[in-house]
């Protein structure tokens, strides 16, 4: 079965031909960073991540670029607002992101630019839209003709003469008030550049037209985003990069929201979950399941309730590897991943139906345990290690070392429990095992679960 993903553009799932053989490259609309990332963000960026592994498992060299939006009207906004520089707001919250991104097992981008770093490529591509017919200067601000390219709107499906332009204030003198800017005049206080039209700072669908087109050329495979970039930044892009020349992207993959009570997540809402709140009180790696267990292209309802039972799923998973290392020992991934994981990342990427197989190898491997079969409780740890470091959620990897939540309190309560245990043990010897059993009620009134094998006892938190 050939790799297939849904395209935003043909409304349909399409095999994967990449434009350079045995290369991927994609283009990933980043953080505009007026402010710090809430987990539908940070949701975004791991979706892509999870598509970069599997081409890179697949064989091919990805190059994936992801920019930072570091000027926007909502950075200005937000300078009047907190009385703090623009780009000191932006720098603070693009540390943020990537720390967000880092904790959650997102690999680094390979190319990380920011809008502020590319005027000189936006002027040259308006100089060229201008020559070509497809923009104009007006009092100092340079506008996009929307009538000149007559593809325009066919992203979004909507009609030219029912099209209500999304603008922000100061966008005068347009010819027909569905053109959008590309270039906005100056107004006093606010940060500026030297342009043939006067001062002035980016419009924000230029700044990705540009950037796009210097690190990934005339034409790439895949531009991702979320939903709510469809229109009108994606449809802006396209319109801009197609009549300035360029092929530009083969597949538009979008992702869906996080929602609170069924709305978007968003920070204007008031309604955003800081993923530095949630670091607080959640494993990253939980709160990376969490986000990428759903498929891409579904809406997530946050929740306090799916967030504890994705913990409990993925603690099965945790217990099963941990139960054949202390019984087998370290096992090594598989060299690949079993057939009916792969067809399921194949297929549009199906996480879903991807963790169903390994759930399923959890499953045969925990029975495998109990049958003292260790050969293929062995083999299915290898597999299930393969699947998840696929997906960036393999425990035993080493970018997970050291970041579980409240490590210190884990190693006080687990010498603590080693305690009891031992003298529940020693309650065994003795055959007194109305005081042992006593002991284990105990533990699991606590809260814990407890296991006895041929090495011992173990305890875990009984969250299941």
């Amino acid at each position: 079965m050939s790799l297939r993903l849904y395209d935003t553009s043909t409304r349909q799932v399409r095999d994967f031909v990449p434009l350079v053989p045995g290369c991927v490259s994609m283009y990933l609309c980043g953080a505009t960073v007026q402010a710090p990332p809430h987990i539908g963000h940070i949701r975004s960026n791991l979706n892509f991540d999870v598509m970069r592994r599997w081409f890179g498992y697949r064989g091919y060299q990805v190059t994936f670029v992801r920019n930072v939006t570091d000027i926007d009207d909502k950075l200005l906004w937000k300078e009047r607002e907190l009385g703090v520089p623009w780009w000191q707001i932006g720098y603070t919250n693009e540390r943020a992101f990537n720390e967000g991104y880092a904790a959650l097992g997102c690999l680094p981008a390979s190319v990380e630019p920011r809008a502020t770093g590319h005027v000189p490529e936006m002027i040259e591509m308006m100089q060229t839209l201008i020559a070509k017919g497809h923009a104009y200067e007006s009092e100092g601000s340079v506008y996009f003709s929307v009538t000149s390219y007559p593809e325009y709107l066919a992203l979004s499906n909507q009609k030219l003469e029912n099209l209500a332009q999304p603008e922000s204030e100061g966008e005068t003198g347009k010819r027909d008030p569905r053109d959008f800017a590309m270039w906005k005049r100056t107004k006093e206080g606010e940060p500026s550049w030297e342009t043939p039209w006067g001062r002035g700072r980016p419009g924000w669908h230029l700044e990705c037209s540009a950037m796009a087109h210097k690190y990934l050329g005339n034409a790439f495979d895949i531009h991702g985003g979320g939903l709510d970039l469809i229109f009108p930044h994606h449809e802006n892009e396209i319109a801009q990069s197609k009549a300035f020349g360029d092929d530009f992207a083969n597949f538009w993959v979008h992702n869906a929201w996080v929602t609170m009570s069924g709305e978007k997540m968003s920070k204007s809402l008031g309604n955003s979950v800081l993923i530095s709140e949630m670091l607080q009180r959640w494993r990253p790696i939980v709160l990376r399941y969490y986000l990428a267990a759903p498929h891409y292209r579904s809406m997530i309802e946050y929740s306090e309730e799916s967030i504890r039972e994705a913990e409990t799923g993925f603690g099965r998973i945790e217990n099963f590897i941990q139960r054949v290392v202390e019984r087998c020992g370290p096992v090594d991934a598989a060299p690949e991943v079993p057939l009916a994981f792969a067809e399921a990342m194949d297929d549009d990427l199906g996480v879903p139906q991807a963790l169903a197989v390994v759930h399923t190898a959890v499953r045969q491997g925990n029975s495998a345990l109990t049958a003292e079969d260790k050969e293929n409780a062995v083999a299915r740890l290898a597999e299930v290690r393969a699947m998840l470091g696929v997906l960036g959620l393999d425990p035993l990897d080493e970018h997970w070392a050291g970041t579980e939540r409240g490590d210190d309190l884990h190693g006080v309560v687990d010498s603590l429990v080693q305690l009891v245990l031992e003298q529940r043990q020693a309650a065994r010897g003795r055959k007194d095992f109305a005081t042992a059993d006593a002991i284990r009620d105990q533990l699991v009134l606590a809260g814990l679960s407890i296991e006895d094998g041929p090495t011992g006892s173990r305890w875990t938190l009984n969250n299941q």
